[in-house]
C-alpha cells in the first residue's frame, strides 16, 4: 500500500508539472498576441485533449462588396514554431471542406470519435514538424461564406485563385510573424487545380515587390486532378487494370468518349453509367480495398466527376465513417462558439461538401501541365504523389499526366521505405517528384499516415524518400 501511495504521488506530481507547464506556455503566447490575433486564439476545443501548441482559427474578409469571408484554422507547430515554415492544406471537390477531412481525417492534430462528442490526437499530424494552416475555399465551402446568393452559382478555378491569394495577404498582415517565413501549399484531389493555381497567382503577385513577404518555397499535392485527357483515359485503364469493368465496357469507353471534348456524347455517357451501376458493386470508389460506410439511403451524397458525367456515391471515408463524425462536431453551437464559426449565422448546417459549388462550377482549366512548367521555371519544389487504391484520381491517371511533360530522368524508380516496410516507390525529375504511397487511398494521409508523414518530412527537408 506504502509503495502505491508513493507510485500516486509521483503521477500527480507528474501530471501537476503537465499542467503547470501548459499553463506557462498558453500564458506567454497570449502576452506576445496582437489584438486581433487574441480575438481569433481558440483556448480550447470541446472535448480536446490538453496540447501544447497554439490555434487560432476565424475570418478573412476577401470582398466587401459580395460580402465573402473565408474561413482558416491554424494549428502551430507542436515545438519551435517560430522556426518552422508554414504550410497552407487546400481540399478539392470542388466545393469540400479542409477542415472536414485535411484537419479531421488527415494531418491535423485531431481526430473525432464516433459521437462527435470529444477528440483524440493523432500520432502523425503534419503540425509536428510544421505550421498548418487549413482553409475552407472558395467561399461556401464549409464555414466560409458569401453575403451574395450568385457567388454560390459562379465559382469557378480563376475566382478561388484569387480569393485565395487576397486571404493570404490579409492574414499575413493579421499575423505578421509570418511574413517572409518559408511557405508551402498542399492540398489532394481537385486542389490538383487549385494548388498549382494559387502558386502561379503568388509568382506572378511577388514579382511586384523586391521582397515578397509570400516567401513561397514549392507544392505538394496528392491524387491531383491534372489534365482532362490525360486523367481520363488513365482513370479508365485503372477499372480496368484492376478488374473493376469488364474487357466489353473497357473497349466501349475508349471508344465512345472523346477526353479532350467539354460534352461527353450519349454513348460515353451510358457506358461509364453503365460501369459504375452494374460492375463497380458496392464499394468505396475511393478506397477501392476497404469496407465502406453504411448509410441510410436518404442521407447527403457525393459526387464524383468524370468529365460532365456526375456519378453518385454514398458516404464513405476509412473509419470508414469519419465524416459524419465531424458533420456531427462541427455544427455544435459550443464548437462553433471556439473556433469563432458561423459567426453571422449562416442558413444552412455546415456540410463536408458542397453540392451546390459542385454542380455549378464554371470555369475548370483542362490541363495543369503548362502551370507546372511555370512553376518550374520559377524554380518551386514540386512532389506530386498518389496513393495506390484510389479509382477516382488513380495513380495511372497522373502517371500518364505527368509523362506528357517529357521531364529527363534524375534519380530512376526506385522502392523507398517507411521502416522495414516498402512505403511506396518514387521517380525524381529535373524540377518534380514523383511517389506513390502503397495501401493508401483518395486521402493518403487518412489511410497511411505513418508513410504520408515521412513523405512530408522528406518534402519539407528537401531530401528524397528513404532507399532503406
Amino acid at each position: 500500500m506504502a509503495s502505491q501511495r508513493a507510485y500516486n504521488s509521483i503521477f500527480l506530481s507528474q501530471f501537476l508539472l503537465i499542467i503547470l507547464s501548459l499553463t506557462i506556455t498558453i500564458n506567454n503566447v497570449a502576452a506576445s498576441l496582437t489584438k486581433e490575433q487574441e480575438f481569433d486564439r481558440i483556448i480550447s476545443l470541446p472535448g480536446q485533449p490538453p496540447v501544447t501548441f497554439s490555434q487560432f482559427s476565424g475570418y478573412v474578409t476577401v470582398n466587401e462588396n459580395h460580402g465573402r469571408a473565408l474561413f482558416y484554422w491554424l494549428t502551430e507547430a507542436t515545438t519551435q514554431p517560430e522556426k518552422k515554415p508554414l504550410v497552407l492544406w487546400l481540399n478539392g471537390g470542388p466545393g469540400c471542406s479542409s477542415v472536414a477531412y485535411g484537419a479531421s481525417e488527415e494531418i491535423g492534430p485531431f481526430r473525432i470519435n464516433k459521437t462527435g462528442s470529444s477528440l483524440y490526437l493523432n500520432k502523425y499530424s503534419w503540425n509536428k514538424v510544421a505550421n498548418i494552416l487549413f482553409l475552407e475555399s472558395p467561399a461556401g465551402v464549409g464555414f466560409s461564406y458569401t453575403n451574395t446568393s450568385s457567388d454560390l452559382k459562379d465559382s469557378g478555378d480563376k475566382r478561388t485563385a484569387q480569393d485565395a491569394l487576397i486571404f493570404l495577404t490579409r492574414w499575413m498582415s493579421r499575423f505578421p510573424q509570418y511574413k517572409y517565413r518559408d511557405f508551402y501549399i498542399s492540398g489532394e484531389s481537385y486542389a490538383g487545380h487549385y494548388v498549382p493555381q494559387l502558386a502561379q497567382a503568388i509568382v506572378n503577385y511577388n514579382k511586384k515587390f523586391p521582397h515578397p513577404i509570400i516567401n513561397l518555397k514549392g507544392i505538394i499535392v496528392g491524387n491531383a486532378v491534372t489534365d482532362n485527357k490525360y486523367d481520363g483515359i488513365g482513370t479508365v485503364t485503372y477499372w480496368w487494370s484492376h478488374s473493376m469493368i469488364s474487357d466489353n465496357t473497357y473497349k466501349k469507353i475508349m471508344h465512345s468518349c472523346n477526353f479532350t471534348s467539354e460534352n461527353s456524347s450519349k454513348q460515353c455517357d451510358n457506358a461509364v453509367t453503365y460501369a459504375v451501376s452494374h460492375e463497380f458493386g458496392q464499394i468505396d470508389q475511393y478506397s477501392i480495398y476497404t469496407p465502406s460506410c453504411k448509410v441510410e439511403q436518404n442521407e447527403t451524397q457525393k459526387y464524383v466527376r468524370f468529365k460532365n458525367t456526375i456519378i453518385h456515391r454514398k458516404l464513405s471515408g476509412y473509419d470508414p465513417c469519419t465524416e459524419n463524425y465531424a458533420e456531427k462536431y462541427y455544427n455544435r453551437a459550443d464548437v462553433q462558439k471556439a473556433m469563432h464559426a458561423n459567426t453571422t449565422g449562416i442558413s444552412y448546417s455546415w456540410t463536408a461538401c458542397s453540392d451546390v459549388l459542385l454542380k455549378n462550377w464554371k470555369d475548370s482549366d483542362d490541363s495543369m501541365l503548362p502551370i507546372y512548367k511555370k512553376l518550374m521555371a520559377a524554380g518551386l519544389r514540386i512532389w506530386v504523389f498518389s496513393g495506390d487504391t484510389d479509382s477516382v484520381v488513380p495513380v495511372t491517371a497522373t502517371r500518364f499526366s505527368l509523362s506528357h511533360l517529357n521531364l529527363k530522368i534524375k534519380t530512376p524508380w526506385y522502392p523507398w521505405y517507411s521502416g522495414s516496410q516498402v512505403g511506396g516507390w518514387t521517380e525524381v525529375y529535373d524540377g518534380l517528384t514523383f511517389a506513390t504511397v502503397r495501401g493508401a487511398g483518395h486521402e493518403v494521409p487518412l489511410f497511411q499516415p505513418r508513410r504520408a508523414f515521412i513523405l512530408f518530412q522528406s518534402f519539407l527537408a528537401g531530401k528524397e524518400l528513404p532507399k532503406n
